[in-house]
């Protein structure tokens, strides 16, 4: 039984390894921080709208053998909306990756050095970061290995520790759970709490997973018959991310400080109220939080490219490793030097702003077409779930350009 369910994981907490990045783990540490348990239903709706999306996702890359990105070129007919569509596709996911990636690789060397400390190394007035190069070595050869099921163990087990990590920490602080459940199913708007709730929903409700879970599906699942082990992977490694990112604000709930700005400080806040070890697994989950998005996004990217170029989706193909070496590589660079491109990670947040409801729209648009899916195309209950979800990333796509831009519609 436990063989089979093992056997049957797929690419499910691949996605929920690629949302529950140091960017996630920073946003509900400030939600914990400022809010208590209040925000806990933000994550209970962006578990829901995420399923619901990357179901659509997965069922597509299942039902046609093609990702995301494949589908956008073949399916838009007009030439100008098409151009415009992989433009903003390739400037949001691979452009916008590369700039998140320093992020991701900065996230995984704060859980390491809240346990083994700085190490760095001196090149004259320049110094490296020697543990964003050790996170850059092993993202590197996984990801040229090449070999989808090493990839899929190897964050699978990364998910299961971070998992267990953050849980860990979660259940040392002792909290009430009456106040928990409360939080996670009664919605709450403190004072100043919405652009944390859309800060929530959006670090978990992302634009690169859905291209990334409709290629990854492929690789796993080749028939119609794999539907109920795809969706059954989705629901669980979901749900299990969405658990993990409430652990983080329970954690974070029980510090009576407003001095911690990330994770790490985090983890040094636990430690004189709950003792060292406290510590020590909340950086082991941030570490883990960190290395697993470090090799999500520049594959991500990779497909994305290689689906609005028309090119093979090969794991092992130069074009295809090209890509993802540019953004593991650039990643490694900003991160080791504390370089902080900015202006890109604007950019970046722009294009992704853009992309979410565009995105979310031409999926319901894809999923109700009877020549893509046949029928398994959507039900009246799967688009009313989609259009919600539309109408929300609409939001969360103001919101963003608004504070991006500095538009003070808020």
């Amino acid at each position: 039984m436990i063989k089979k369910w093992f056997r049957n994981i797929g690419p499910g907490p691949l996605i929920a390894a690629a949302f529950i990045g140091p960017g996630t783990v920073t946003v509900c540490t400030l939600a914990g921080v400022g809010f208590g348990f209040a925000l806990l239903w933000a994550m209970t709706l962006s578990i829901i709208a995420t399923i619901v999306l990357q179901e659509m996702a997965a069922r597509l890359g299942i039902i046609s053998q093609k990702g995301l990105a494949e589908i956008l070129r073949s399916e838009i007919k007009h030439p100008i909306l098409k151009g415009f569509a992989i433009v903003l596709t390739l400037s949001a996911i691979v452009i916008g990756n590369a700039a998140y990636e320093a992020g991701n690789i900065s996230g995984g060397v704060l859980g390491l050095e809240t346990i083994v400390g700085h190490q760095f190394i001196a090149f004259g007035d320049f110094s490296l970061n020697l543990l964003s190069l050790t996170i850059g070595c092993i993202a590197f050869i996984l990801l040229y290995i090449g070999n989808y099921k090493v990839l899929e163990r190897v964050l699978v087990f990364l998910v299961i520790l971070m998992s267990l990590s953050f849980l860990f920490s979660a259940i040392i602080t002792k909290p009430n759970l009456f106040k928990v459940f409360e939080g996670a199913f009664i919605p709450n708007f403190p004072k100043e709490s919405l652009l944390t709730i859309l800060g929530l929903i959006g670090t978990t409700v992302v634009p690169y997973n859905l291209f990334l879970h409709a290629s990854l599906v492929k690789e796993k699942w080749k028939g119609e018959s794999d539907l109920q082990y795809a969706r059954k992977d989705t629901f669980i490694a979901i749900i299990l991310g969405g658990l993990v990112s409430m652990c983080i604000i329970v954690s974070a709930a029980s510090i009576d400080s407003f001095q911690i700005n990330n994770a790490s400080d985090l983890a040094k806040g636990l430690e004189p109220v709950f003792g060292s070890f406290a510590k020590y697994f909340l950086s082991i989950g941030l570490f883990a939080a960190g290395i697993t998005s470090a090799i999500t996004a520049p594959l991500a990217a990779a497909y994305v490219a290689s689906g609005c170029l028309g090119w093979k989706t090969n794991l092992r193909s130069r074009k295809f490793r090209a890509v993802w070496i540019f953004i593991l590589v650039l990643g490694v660079l900003f991160s080791s030097l504390n370089i902080k491109p900015i202006t890109i990670i604007k950019f970046a947040q722009i294009a992704n702003g853009i992309l979410l409801p565009i995105i979310a729209g031409f999926l319901l648009w894809v999923m109700n077409k009877e020549s893509a899916l046949g029928v398994y195309k959507n039900s009246l209950k799967q688009n009313l779930l989609g259009f919600v979800i539309l109408v929300i990333s609409l939001l969360l796509s103001i919101v963003a350009l608004n504070k991006v831009l500095q538009l003070n519609l808020f």
